[in-house]
């Protein structure tokens, strides 16, 4: 499935209010940080991951990583954070045609 760019705008928008749930350490990108970004997928389908880092070619391989790891969709990255969004069973978030 990929989403349409209207898609990507209303998951913009609910994303918007939302402070990221995880947060990469000077760890960086660990089994124990990917297990619980799948597990915040599986409860709010939508969430932020703020990776702190200022070199640009690191931030974007954690990205791609997390997003191909996760099998999420990136809907958004502004700086430090990506917004993710990824379906559930339950289908909480109704997205628009």
């Amino acid at each position: 499935m990929t989403l349409s760019n209207k898609q990507k705008q209303y998951l913009k928008g609910l994303a918007h209010p939302l402070k990221p749930v995880v947060l990469l350490g000077a760890n960086g990108l660990t089994e124990g940080v990917m297990l619980e970004i799948d597990h915040s997928l599986d409860i709010h389908e939508l969430i932020k991951v703020k990776v702190p880092t200022n070199d640009r070619e690191t931030k974007q391989l954690i990205f791609d990583a997390i997003v191909r790891e996760t099998k999420a969709h990136k809907v958004q990255v502004i700086g430090h954070v990506i917004v993710l969004y990824r379906q559930s069973e339950d289908k909480k978030i109704q997205l628009p045609r």
